[in-house]
């Protein structure tokens, strides 16, 4: 990942001064004179901004990223690990395109009063002023676009192409941006997803912006008549007969970004008519299951839908909200005959479709009445490579456990159908829950996991540990440590309570487990990823080796 970034970083560096310099040229001179440094600062930021445009969909073009996934997979299965990490990466770029932004308006402002100040400053013996009054004939040949001393710069921002454009993608982006933060994404989800799609009028705004060609510079054949070494002290005389220094002639650069961005935006478009499409096909709704930690379980059908252990989707509810879709891991098998996903009901939407699905009802919700869904995916994530590990550490928090569901269900069913072809040989389960609400739509399935592993004499293929992480053992009653099942879960292993002493489950899984790689898969909060990280690179020494993936949609 940090080569990734850095190469990304070392093109925005190199962009950044390869410009700065292009406009440090003869052609620039007298727009230099107008605008100092301004018009390299100015400049070099809109070509990172290019660059950065460029790649902002790209990451988001989940059905392209799944591809991908699928056919590097084979070959480099690091490679396909930075796949996952593609919202981060989009993260990075908007942060990218804000910075930019933000030197480039900064740029520009600086610019118009420049342009400002040589029009005012009315003196046929400054060369700003002189400069300025080019082109005030056949208005063509100009440098400066305030083209009088009576202009006001703000009916310019808001009468050219440049200016009104320039205005309009600095809004969208600036009500993109803020609404992205992680609190207003969390508490209002539909404010962070619908001011999102301003990103619509962002890019058309961007593409026209440099059709007005605002900035100009000396043209070619100007160059050759009027060259600035030899003609720039004798302004006064340009264009009289006798002199061999003929007015320059300045013309705007074609415009370029659309160059940059045609691409990504058609295969944007290609993702969202494959998003349709799929929408279009019916789903069915087989079962509701409404768990007492409203937690909704629905399971599903769908003609031709294929998963993978770990793999997620995006649903959508017509009934509650017609552009609205949202992502749920699949808890189901691939040896299942339906898909499920478990919703937890904290928000608008999810309280939306609670209630269209009778969870609010008493009485049992008559099939015709349920609602309709969209599904759009099986989108692959980093789970898809747990059975790539003889040794795998899969670590959820709260509603974070789903991928995880799936993959326990998968290999309860491989060792049911006796599969010679299961790679790994031992899991270790880690679960942290704040409450014990949360366990309980999950205990069944690790109960019949617990069963079926004794029943089989494969009790040490599957090691779980269940934290309560906002209790301490002395709260618990002593009773609670005698009985010979777990009065929590019902589960034999014992709930834990605390946080989990990471160091000391590292080291222990590195001392069983010498000379083999051990994949750790977290689906969970930022701060535990940073811990986990940190445990693998710390503990992966001569012979075992700890490998991270992180659950990221």
């Amino acid at each position: 990942v940090l080569g990734c970034n850095l190469v990304w970083l070392g093109i925005n560096a190199y962009l950044f001064v390869q410009f700065y310099m292009n406009f440090l040229t003869e052609r620039w001179f007298y727009t230099r004179v107008l605008l100092g440094d301004a018009l390299s600062w100015a400049r070099a930021p809109a070509a990172c901004l290019n660059l950065n445009c460029m790649l902002i969909l790209l990451p988001v073009c989940r059905n392209l990223l799944s591809f991908l996934r699928g056919s590097i997979q084979c070959c480099s299965r690091t490679a396909a690990r930075q796949l996952d990490r593609n919202i981060t990466f989009h993260k990075l770029v908007a942060y990218m395109i804000a910075f930019h932004t933000a030197v480039h308006i900064i740029a520009h402002l600086f610019n118009f009063e420049w342009f400002m100040g040589a029009q005012l400053y009315r003196n046929s013996s400054s060369l700003p002023f002189v400069l300025s009054q080019i082109g005030t004939g056949d208005n063509a040949s100009y440098l400066n676009p305030i083209r009088t001393d009576q202009t006001n710069p703000t009916i310019v921002m808001f009468t050219t192409i440049a200016g009104l454009t320039g205005v309009v993608i600095t809004l969208a982006l600036i009500l993109i941006i803020t609404s992205s933060m992680e609190v207003i994404r969390r508490s209002y989800f539909e404010v962070f997803w619908y001011t999102h799609h301003l990103f619509i009028i962002f890019f058309i705004g961007l593409v026209f912006h440099g059709f007005g060609r605002i900035v100009r510079g000396q043209t070619a054949t100007s160059l050759l008549e009027n060259k600035p070494s030899q003609c720039k002290d004798q302004f006064e005389s340009w264009g009289m007969n006798g002199t061999f220094c003929p007015k320059p002639e300045f013309a705007g650069n074609p415009p370029m970004t659309w160059k940059w961005v045609v691409g990504p935006m058609i295969l944007y478009v290609c993702e969202r008519l494959v998003r349709f499409y799929r929408s279009q096909q019916k789903v069915v709704i087989t079962k509701v299951v409404m768990h007492p930690s409203k937690t909704l379980e629905l399971q599903m059908k769908r003609k031709g839908f294929s998963m993978e252990v770990g793999q997620y989707v995006f649903m959508q509810c017509p009934c509650v909200s017609q552009l609205e879709w949202h992502p749920f891991t699949l808890t189901s098998a691939p040896e299942e005959d339906h898909f499920s996903v478990h919703i937890r009901i904290v928000g608008d939407w999810t309280q939306g479709l609670y209630e269209a699905c009778g969870g609010d009802k008493n009485e049992t919700q008559e099939a015709w009445k349920l609602p309709k869904m969209a599904i759009d995916g099986p989108f692959g994530t980093a789970s898809e490579d747990v059975f790539g590990y003889e040794v795998v550490m899969l670590v959820g928090a709260g509603i974070g456990v789903t991928p995880f569901a799936s993959v326990l269900k998968s290999v309860w069913y491989k060792h049911i159908q006796e599969n010679q072809n299961v790679f790994t040989k031992k899991i270790y389960f880690y679960w942290l829950c704040p409450e014990t609400q949360a366990f309980e739509w999950f205990a069944d399935l690790l109960q019949s996991l617990e069963g079926q592993m004794t029943e089989k004499g494969m009790v040490d293929f599957l090691s779980y540990n269940i934290y309560l992480t906002r209790w301490k053992e002395t709260e618990v009653s002593t009773l609670h440590f005698s009985a010979e099942n777990d009065p929590i879960t019902g589960l034999k292993q014992k709930t834990l309570y605390g946080k989990p002493n990471w160091d000391n489950e590292f080291t222990t899984i590195g001392t069983k487990h010498p000379e083999k790689k051990v994949g750790v898969f977290l689906c969970g909060p930022t701060q535990l990823a940073d811990v986990l990280e940190k445990q693998c690179l710390s503990h992966s020494e001569a012979g075992v080796k700890f490998i991270f993936n992180k659950e990221n949609f």
